[in-house]
């Protein structure tokens, strides 16, 4: 978990201009505690990347809410929170802090932009690019259990701050954000990063979560399995040939919880982690070191 930790720490540190702490907070500080109650702007912090993408971790006051854009997210009663930028986010967004006593304090994150590759992935079988009336209500159907899944919402649980490790070693096979064109069409983006290892590869749980979702065959993704790390931040993992782990279930950073398979929608054995934040979707990449040379198959 080292890497990780030093990685987060060093993005700190090279966004610390862009969310500094309100000049007025300092000064007040200085002059003892009989003036801090007249504080009404709360000191807060940001680590991470803001990035189309992109999640970063925040601390803030107990009792502070914390609006992004028109979200309103989750605030630990201890102040971590979570903000997250979709894949084509603007280049700007509003942060919002609101105090006890209603007084706002408000900034402006200017958010990376990020150019996608276009993929290209031929002789997939028709059923699979143009399902039929009856693989139509089966999607929705299994649709509607990964929405309910990522739906759970425990605003004080703060799996996330365990870190963030790879789920499984080896090629990165796909990336965030590619554009993919299935047999001649265009479709809607890759929002994962895929890793091409053998079935039966064991994965491992990336960060510290609950189970929500076990599903051992879905239409597009196959044998599905989604791990919740507080505050609408979730992990899912598709086409794997097995799951390990049941529904409720607690898991800790690295307790194996499935198995790399070749199930749904796909034309090899691989790993496909996608990262949920509300209705965000993120890139995984971003929360972890850089594949090890060693298994990325690059001399």
């Amino acid at each position: 978990m080292q890497p990780t930790e030093n990685r987060m720490k060093t993005s700190v540190k090279s966004q610390a201009a862009l969310f500094p702490v309100p000049a007025v907070f300092s000064r007040l500080l200085v002059l003892g505690g009989l003036l801090l109650w007249s504080i009404s702007v709360a000191a807060y912090s940001l680590e991470g990347r803001p990035v189309q993408g992109g999640l970063m971790v925040g601390k803030t006051d107990p009792g502070v809410r914390v609006r992004l854009d028109d979200l309103e997210v989750r605030v630990s009663q201890s102040g971590d929170f979570l903000i997250g930028f979709g894949r084509d986010h603007p280049a700007q967004s509003i942060l919002q802090l609101i105090h006890p006593d209603g007084t706002r304090q408000r900034e402006t994150i200017q958010v990376e932009r990020r150019k996608y590759r276009i993929q290209r992935i031929d002789n997939l079988p028709k059923r699979k690019v143009t399902p039929n009336k009856r693989d139509l209500e089966r999607i929705r159907k299994e649709s509607a259990l990964v929405k309910k899944a990522r739906l759970r919402d425990d605003p004080s649980r703060t799996d996330y701050l365990s870190g963030w490790e790879w789920p499984v070693l080896g090629p990165i096979s796909g990336v965030y954000g590619s554009q993919r064109i299935l047999n001649g069409q265009p479709r809607r983006p890759h929002y994962g990063v895929d890793v091409a290892v053998p079935t039966g590869t064991l994965v491992r749980a990336p960060a510290n979560g609950i189970v929500t979702l076990a599903h051992p065959d879905m239409f597009f993704s196959g044998g599905t399995l989604i791990v919740d790390h507080g505050q609408r931040l979730s992990s899912s993992f598709l086409h794997l040939s097995e799951i390990l782990v049941t529904e409720g279930q607690r898991v800790r950073q690295g307790d194996p919880i499935a198995r790399v398979g070749a199930t749904g929608r796909v034309t090899g054995a691989h790993l496909d982690w996608r990262i949920n934040f509300h209705q965000h979707r993120l890139d995984p990449q971003l929360l972890v070191p850089p594949m090890p040379q060693e298994a990325s198959g690059k001399p």
